[in-house]
């Protein structure tokens, strides 16, 4: 019975002031901003689990065999 009560005059309803309306407006834009920036930056971001390691990763991407002979010794380097 008293549980009945106390969850019926949780729901009446009150008038709000209009100070109190634009707080819950900027709380709920604030919100909705920072869903927006974690769903953005969680599209940008990798899990560190489903990358390789980095060893690796530098194997793979710097191991290959050069394709040019290498220069001649007397051979200068000019930008």
């Amino acid at each position: 019975m008293y549980l009945s009560f106390a969850a019926s005059s949780f729901f009446v309803r009150v008038p709000m002031k209009r100070s109190k309306k634009i707080f819950l407006a900027f709380v709920a834009v604030f919100v909705v901003m920072l869903v927006v920036l974690s769903v953005d930056i969680s599209r940008k971001t990798t899990f560190p689990g489903s990358k390789s390691q980095l060893k690796e990763r530098i194997k793979k991407q710097f191991g290959k065999k050069d394709t040019v002979r290498s220069a001649p010794a007397n051979a200068t380097h000019r930008p």
